[in-house]
């Protein structure tokens, strides 16, 4: 059912023109926490599919919310890699489930998550509701994440409103005549690198030891090895590493 946001959602007042309306479908309760921006290209390299699931994952992981802009591509890798822990915002009403080709994404956010728009049912996307909705990507987050875009890209608009928000921006590093456009803002010193996934984390002053705990008592329930793959991902390989579990007959066990 699509509800009405009633109550003002503080990180939009770093928008231009606080929105005249919001609506939504799904869990509002993930518009109270941390939150991390995603986007980027709709035709992502196998090096960015891979490195933005890992970037989202992890940070869903420590609960921190990944709210993206369910297109095709970066944001959703994004989206995906966060499971129930993110925010999908669209230019179209949320009686659309557009693009088609994600349809099924959304309905599953919808289900398990939140999708968001700024736009009544029946209202289709054109260029200019992107450019809203863009912008309330970039403002629900702490910080914004443009996994790759090229000189024309859409998502350097999103980098620009989160300059004009006085938001830091990140992205990957890539190879020569890859991602040309955040290659060239961060030769300029406008958006910054993340060349270690681990530094990142820690630089952005997540907790970690609350999901260790987590995990810990998780692991006491003798899981099954798959189950915790997919809920914790690499963290349980970490762990098996440093000796702080056992994997026997295809179950965890903390030691």
């Amino acid at each position: 059912m699509i509800g009405n946001i009633d109550f003002k959602i503080d990180e939009l007042t770093s928008m231009k023109t606080y929105p005249k309306e919001l609506f939504y479908i799904g869990n509002t309760q993930l518009l109270k926490k941390r939150k991390v921006s995603i986007v980027g290209t709709r035709r992502p390299s196998n090096y960015t599919q891979e490195f933005t699931f890992k970037l989202a994952s992890r940070l869903a992981q420590l609960d921190i919310c990944i709210v993206s802009g369910a297109a095709m591509g970066v944001d959703t890798i994004a989206h995906k890699a966060a499971k129930d822990n993110t925010i999908g915002v669209v230019a179209n009403g949320l009686d659309i489930r557009y693009p088609g080709i994600n349809r099924h994404l959304i309905k599953n956010i919808e289900n398990n998550a939140l999708m968001l728009s700024a736009y009544k049912e029946g209202e289709k996307a054109r260029n200019y509701t992107f450019v809203l909705r863009n912008e309330i990507v970039v403002a629900l987050g702490e910080i914004l994440i443009v996994s790759e875009a090229d000189i024309k890209s859409g998502s350097l608009t999103s980098v620009q409103y989160a300059l004009n928000m006085g938001k830091k921006v990140y992205t990957l590093p890539h190879r020569l005549n890859e991602s040309l456009g955040t290659q060239e803002l961060v030769k300029n010193g406008l958006i910054t690198p993340i060349y270690n996934i681990d530094e990142f984390i820690s630089s952005f002053g997540i907790e970690e030891s609350l999901k260790s705990n987590d995990f810990i008592d998780y692991c006491n329930t003798n899981p099954l090895y798959d189950e915790a793959i997919s809920k914790y991902g690499d963290l349980v390989l970490e762990y098996e590493v440093m000796g702080k579990i056992e994997i026997t007959n295809g179950k965890i066990r903390a030691t």
